[in-house]
Order: C-alpha cells, then structure tokens, then sequence
C-alpha cells in the first residue's frame, strides 16, 4: 500500500520561504519515489488539518521557531502522526542556542565563549571585548546576527529597531576567525564536510539563499585529523541533543591558531535546507545517495516518540 505523506512547509516565521522552497522541493522527489503526497503550507490550523487529512506521515519541512522548536513536533504526537526529523525535546534544546551549548560543552564538544544579555544591554555598550557575534537566541538562517568587529567604536543600534523580532535577549558570542564547515549527519553516519566559502561578509540570509552568495566545496580541503574531527563533533553534537533522523552542524574553524588551528561548534541545525542545492542533500549525494533516496529513507526512518 503507497503511503500517503504530508509536507509541512510554509508557516509563518521569518523562514516562510525558505520553507517553501524545502518543501516543493521535498514534496516533488517524494512523489517521483512513488509516494502519495499531499502539500500543506501550515496555519494555525495545522492540527485540524492534519486531522482531517490523516496522512501516514508528516514530513517536516518546515524552518524556524514554530516548526523547529518541538511546538509541530508536540502536535504530531498528540496527533499520533509519524514524523521525519528530531523530536519534542532535541528540536526544543537545538532551537535554544544556549542551552545547547552547554549540553555540547558538556560532551566535550568545543564551543565559543558566549554570554545571554538584554537587547538594550548589547545596544549601550561592548558587552565583550570584540570582535564579537551578537544573535538571537533561537532563530535560524542567520536572521538578526551581526558581526561587530575590532575597530567598532560601539555596538550596532539596528537590535533596538522596533521591528526586531528577535526576542528580547540575546546572545554574545566570541568573534572566531577563519573557515565556515559544515557537516551533516544521516541517523548514526557523518556525511561529507562542505566548506563554505563566502562571496561577501559571513554566511547570512543573501549568501545562503541568492545565486552566487556562497560556493560549497565538497569535500573540504582540510588535515585528515581536522576532517574527522568534524565529523566526530557532529556525530557527538546529534547524540547530546538525542536527534533523530537528519541534522546539520555549523563550525567556524581557524587554521592560524597553533599547528592544528582552533576549531568551534556554532549551532546543531535540527532542520537543514532540504532543496537539492541545499548543504545537507549536497552531502548525502556526495556519499551516494540521490536527493530521492535520501527524502524516502527519511519518510521510512519516520516515528513518534523520537
């Protein structure tokens, strides 16, 4: 019997279109594999719908706050629907950069320097020496961060805007100098390490998601010891958190610090990009698995209580 599956994508955080472009994406290679699919750009309404619709799955292809943080994930397990990605709690804790981090530095797993200040507090002044990172909490696609460098003279006025939406504390986080990797993880295998080299400042919204922002070099060209280290950090990242399915972690890694350069932890991305250009489907064809494989075994990996 073909399975019917539902694509949750869409929403109504700042990564509504991202979303959408997973999800269309997701939802077009679901249907080649063979599977009945049924699109749904989410509302409020979402539980109803669901309900209604009684798919087999929900496939979640959904980015930011509501679809990242356990709130979709509890409404599934009420709803008895299995579904592909992290469950309640990882995607609460990867959500929260701070908590996550301590779970992280707790495993052993290297991670910059941060502290959790007021907006108002960032905005008056150098809560740290810089060059520093100020970001929210608990948002994604590099949305509110901004890079303060050596030679500011204060920090950026733009987080007392009144239509930040970035909650109102934020985190502080030590500046790391040097190369943007990144490493997915597929179940319990580390997939390849893509470096991002950025056409521009860093790897914000315009670089992730416009044509020419960013070239991913596949792999990357490191130490072997540093590629593993990778590797193992991000395998040990998507343990700590209890993740399910497929995850993506960021590093900032700086090969001029000492013989073997410093390498940090950023975030655990509970809900990579999910286009076939995207970071984490890039690497699963890497390791040799078509964009179609890799959505069906994340439909078949599918479960509640994850």
């Amino acid at each position: 019997m073909t399975k019917h599956v539902a694509v949750l994508m869409g929403g109504w955080s700042n990564e509504r279109p991202v979303s959408l472009m997973s999800g269309k994406a997701c939802a077009a290679a679901l249907t080649r594999a063979g599977y009945q699919v049924t699109e749904v750009d989410v509302g409020r309404d979402v539980a109803q719908v669901l309900a209604e619709l009684k798919p087999d799955v929900a496939f979640n292809a959904l980015h930011g706050p509501f679809g990242e943080s356990g709130m979709i994930q509890g409404v599934l397990e009420l709803l008895e629907i299995p579904y592909t990605h992290s469950g309640v709690m990882a995607s609460s804790l990867a959500m929260n950069k701070h908590q996550a981090k301590i779970l992280f530095k707790a495993a052993g797993i290297p991670v910059t320097d941060h502290m959790i200040v007021t907006r108002g507090e960032a905005a008056r002044s150098h809560v740290m020496p810089p060059p520093y990172v100020i970001k929210p909490i608990a948002d994604g696609s590099s949305f509110g961060v901004f890079i303060v460098k050596g030679d500011t003279s204060h920090p950026p006025q733009e987080i007392l805007r009144e239509d930040w939406n970035g909650g109102e504390e934020v985190m502080v986080e030590r500046y790391i100098p040097g190369r943007e990797l990144t490493c997915a993880v597929m179940g319990d295998v580390a997939l390849g390490v893509t470096e991002i080299v950025i056409n521009g400042n860093f790897f914000n919204y315009e670089a992730k998601y416009s044509a020419g922002g960013a070239t991913h070099v596949l792999p990357a060209q490191l130490k072997p010891k540093i590629y593993d280290k990778v590797q193992q950090f991000s395998l040990a990242a998507h343990a700590a958190l209890g993740c399910r399915g497929v995850t993506r972690c960021d590093f900032r890694y700086n090969d001029a610090a000492g013989e073997d350069g410093e390498l940090v932890l950023l975030e655990l991305n509970t809900q990579p990009g999910m286009t076939e250009m995207s970071l984490a489907p890039e690497q699963a064809a890497y390791a040799g698995h078509s964009f179609e494989e890799l959505v069906s075994w994340m439909v078949e990996d599918a479960s509640c209580n994850r």
